[in-house]
């Protein structure tokens, strides 16, 4: 009996093992399958945001500034390097976007319209590819 035991500890290591290395396959496809989800929807909303402020510069700017830090924290999550990139691209487009008044507001609404067409564009092929 004692030789079943000293057998069935290493076979129980084993089977943990591949167990736990099978669960981060999951997960990683989980993160995929939830950044394809999440990466357009933090766009889409900032497109209809920013449509609606072109008149406040300030709130635009904070539009900008809080969609850049979610597409950061997508692209850190990102097991797929295609969306981690994009994301990384966009959020330091949008960053770097600086709103002090209505026309600066428009030209950001026209880069943003423009950079968000080319992220979705780079998303989707990451997600169905």
């Amino acid at each position: 009996m004692r030789l079943l035991k000293s057998r069935f500890v290493p076979l129980a290591a084993f089977a943990v093992c591949v167990f736990a290395a099978g669960c981060g396959e999951v997960n990683n496809t989980i993160d995929k399958a939830q950044a394809c989800i999440e990466a357009p929807k933090i766009v889409t909303e900032l497109g209809a945001q920013v449509t609606k402020l072109t008149d406040d510069p300030k709130a635009m700017d904070k539009a900008l500034d809080d969609a850049a830090a979610k597409l950061n924290d997508i692209a850190d999550k990102a097991a797929n390097t295609t969306i981690k990139q994009a994301s990384d691209d966009l959020a330091k487009t949008l960053s770097g976007i600086s709103v002090k008044n209505v026309n600066d507001a428009v030209d950001a609404a026209q880069k943003v319209a423009t950079e968000s067409a080319a992220y979705v564009e780079k998303v989707t092929k990451a997600c169905t590819g």
